[in-house]
């Protein structure tokens, strides 16, 4: 990125020397992005970031085609938010399809919701904030079944470390990632498309990525997020391995200490660097001022939600009751999680629930 925000300021829409050496840099990363996601270089649209790439894909859809917008109870408020949008800018009914106590979407419930009227169908590849992974491959099937006008789109914004995304997300048109989920600069992202899908522009103002989103482009950003996929793609299963084990012991290790604690979809496929609980009697917003004093950096659900005084969403689809949704502990591991930091959080959670009347085990209430 440094050559990009020292010197190179070039605007890529331009036509002198410095503005096709910006051109050049965005065709070489819209490369690198479109040979991860498994499409083709001119279907990927670069946007401000995973939240922009949903909205587009949601609210683009319902404005170039009429009809019924479908998405799970537990998607992103980037996608619920927008499909809220859509029915009041074009008049688009919402039907939102449950999940199970699992946190996976109900096929019986999605077909129910499926017919030709349906313009657009938004399932997650991944949840954000217990990290169970969708059948998104059944998804697609029952989509092409029985709504054979609609097209799908899925919000992998937590995949790319972890996921081959591009096979998992064969079935669906759109796909929407976010840099700084892989280690890229927050800031930008990019819708995908993986077949032809008419939609309406957000943005106007140019003919940048093909008249879907006009505007300059964040070249620095952009060329960073290609670098970083790349860097994602060639670490993931290391990385993978690595996370798994150390999430496992984390995991393994607060629920043995905190007798209230109990994890969220146990037994279901998740991603490697989720650790996601729900501690009985604890409330989620004084427990993270408590770790955040320990040296642990947590949230509560989603970390755009973080802060605010409201049962995760997702848990109250997926059965907890309001009060008990209010416990919820999210911890993530990445590549620059050590064994160190593990052993940080197997200190510090414990002592934190216990400063808050929680019972825990003897040996675990004093954080290091």
């Amino acid at each position: 990125m440094e050559p990009w925000l020292s010197g190179s300021f070039g605007n890529p829409s331009g036509s002198h020397g410095v503005a096709r050496a910006a051109r050049k840099a965005i065709d070489e990363a819209r490369d690198k992005v479109a040979a991860f996601l498994g499409t083709a270089p001119g279907d990927v649209v670069f946007t401000s970031g995973g939240t922009e790439a949903a909205n587009l894909a949601v609210l683009g859809r319902a404005g170039a085609a009429a009809g019924p917008v479908v998405v799970s109870a537990i998607e992103h408020h980037a996608v619920l938010h927008a499909a809220q949008a859509a029915e009041r800018l074009f008049g688009s009914p919402v039907r939102v399809v449950e999940v199970g106590n699992d946190g996976i979407v109900d096929l019986t419930a999605l077909a129910a919701a499926l017919d030709r009227t349906v313009s657009i169908v938004s399932v997650q590849l991944v949840n954000n904030e217990v990290g169970t992974v969708q059948p998104l491959s059944e998804v697609a099937r029952l989509v092409r079944r029985r709504a054979p006008g609609a097209v799908l789109h899925t919000d992998a914004v937590q995949g790319p470390p972890w996921l081959d995304v591009s096979r998992l997300a064969a079935g669906a048109d759109m796909v929407s990632i976010s840099a700084h989920k892989f280690g890229g600069p927050q800031g930008v992202g990019a819708l995908a498309f993986r077949r032809p899908v008419a939609l309406e522009p957000l943005i106007y103002g140019g003919p940048q990525e093909r008249e879907r989103r006009a505007g300059t482009h964040n070249v620095a950003g952009i060329v960073g997020m290609a670098a970083a996929l790349e860097a994602a793609g060639q670490q993931r299963v290391e990385a993978c391995e690595r996370a798994r084990r150390l999430r496992d012991k984390l995991r393994t290790g607060l629920l043995a200490s905190i007798p209230a604690a109990h994890e969220t979809a146990p037994g279901q496929e998740k991603l490697p660097g989720h650790c996601h609980l729900v501690i009985d009697g604890v409330e989620s917003e004084a427990l993270l001022v408590l770790l955040d004093e320990y040296g642990v950096a947590a949230s509560a659900g989603s970390a755009c939600a973080s802060g605010a005084m409201e049962p995760s969403h997702v848990l109250v689809a997926m059965g907890y009751p309001a009060e008990e949704a209010l416990g919820a502990l999210r911890l993530t591991l990445g590549h620059t999680t050590s064994e160190a930091d593990v052993a940080i959080a197997l200190r510090a959670v414990p002592a934190a629930v216990s400063r808050l009347g929680g019972s825990v085990m003897p040996a675990m209430a004093a954080a290091g």
